[in-house]
């Protein structure tokens, strides 16, 4: 799988395209360079990546009972920085798990799935690991 880089416009900085033989949605230059993504082809090594990152399951959690604006999603994730939501925000809609529509940022199916799949590891940190 070949990457093309392309500038984008209007502050939208670079982007890495994946080939034609991939999805052709477009995956932020920064996330395409973190080390772990560079290293592995492997997508689960690429997901954990973006959702290792500081709010990201944070913010998928929120986001499990459904959309919710960005000062509503804000104030669930602790007063979380602007630019920190929007950093992490983005690449979970680069991941392809969170989109913008006109309730808000909310999950998409893949998103959904994962967030059942983050049910679970709760559940099971829930019964394994010992209260602090």
């Amino acid at each position: 799988m070949g990457y093309g880089i392309r500038s984008g416009g209007g502050g939208g900085g670079c982007y890495i395209f994946r080939s034609a033989y991939a999805s052709l949605r477009a995956v932020p230059a920064k996330l395409a360079r973190s080390a772990r993504t560079r290293k592995s082809r492997r997508p689960v090594m690429r997901v954990l990546d973006v959702l290792g990152h500081r709010w990201a399951l944070r913010v998928l959690w929120e986001l499990r009972d459904g959309p919710r604006t960005f000062r509503a999603l804000r104030e669930a994730c602790d007063e979380v920085s602007p630019s920190s939501l929007n950093q992490r925000l983005a690449e979970l809609r680069a991941l392809g798990v969170v989109e913008a529509g006109a309730d808000g940022y909310g999950l998409t199916a893949s998103g959904s799935r994962l967030g059942r799949i983050v049910l679970e590891l709760h559940r099971w940190a829930e019964g394994h690991l010992p209260r602090s």
